[in-house]
């Protein structure tokens, strides 16, 4: 059964995952001129550590944490990066065939 706090973690992630590519600013603080996708790749990983201490921090506050092997932080990547697709397909094909 799923908490409060796991649906606030849920939205706060794909928030973080969709952030970097609705803002012209690096993090949402230092203006850019113009931002690449490795700015992008930079705020994503950013985007996703933050959200990973706060899943750290939430389950160490309901209880002991649990241990994980390396499957399963490769499935939280892969389910961030999903997460992103909606901000990155407005980014670099939805918003470039608008400029035309």
């Amino acid at each position: 059964m799923m908490t409060l706090s796991m649906y606030i973690l849920l939205l706060l992630a794909v928030i973080f995952a969709n952030a970097p590519f609705f803002t012209p600013r690096l993090l949402g603080v230092l203006p850019l001129k113009h931002k690449h996708f490795g700015h992008h790749l930079v705020e994503l990983m950013v985007g996703l550590v933050l959200a990973a201490v706060l899943g750290y921090v939430l389950e160490n506050r309901a209880g002991s944490v649990h241990p994980q092997d390396w499957e399963f932080y490769v499935v939280v990547v892969c389910l961030y990066l999903v997460a992103a697709f909606p901000g990155f397909v407005w980014r670099y094909f939805w918003q470039g065939k608008n400029k035309e």
